[in-house]
């Protein structure tokens, strides 16, 4: 199993050697830093590998993460953890074009929303007196509907995004391990410079 993880940077498109144009994402890819294995032996009960993203400075850090210097830190579960070494380097030459993967994210975020945004409703009719009546959801109980209450599931307004999303079978178009981007065919979840986590399908 491969991953890494990365900072969405931009869309664009991308031609193929048949000169059919594809939309991507490029993503700002690694390096990734070993910083624990966990073993399913172990007192930790489970196999996988903790990983390090983007250096940050000691006086930012508590007492918990010293010695482990890192924005970022996040574990992938594995099935052979000993072919990881503490300290060791994962990059993207470990991808190549061509490769399916899935990528995680947290999507955007868009605060409290009514349900035409939410939900896709229409809204009310523009006609016929209706007044200030175009976004609203209309009737959400009633005594013939479920008693005269509001059923449990009623699609109402509220707060929309900043959820984790994961996006499968896409595929890589692009990488250059020099300059650390990656193209990936598609929308990848997330606002400009968030964080994603691409592994391997």
């Amino acid at each position: 199993m491969k991953f890494i993880l990365a900072r969405k940077d931009r869309m664009t498109q991308i031609f193929d050697d048949q000169g059919i144009v594809h939309a991507g994402t490029v993503l700002k890819a690694g390096p990734i830093v070993v910083t624990q294995v966990k073993a399913k032996d172990a007192k930790d009960g489970y196999a996988a590998v903790q990983v390090g993203f983007e250096v940050q400075t000691e006086k930012r850090l508590n007492k918990a993460q010293h010695g482990k210097a890192f924005k970022v830190l996040k574990e992938f579960r594995v099935e052979d953890p000993s072919s990881f070494e503490i300290g060791s380097e994962i990059t993207l030459d470990s991808f190549a074009a061509g490769d399916s993967v899935r990528v995680a994210g947290t999507s955007k975020g868009h605060g409290f929303t009514g349900v035409v945004k939410r939900h896709g409703f229409h809204g009310g009719r523009r006609s016929h007196g209706q007044k200030h009546s175009e976004r609203e959801a209309g009737s959400i109980g009633g005594g013939g509907r479920a008693g005269g209450r509001v059923a449990k599931g009623m699609r109402m307004a509220g707060r929309m995004g900043g959820d984790r999303v994961t996006v499968t079978n896409l595929k890589v178009l692009h990488v250059n391990a020099k300059t650390g981007e990656m193209i990936i065919s598609g929308a990848v979840p997330g606002t400009r410079g968030s964080l994603v986590e691409i592994i391997s399908a």
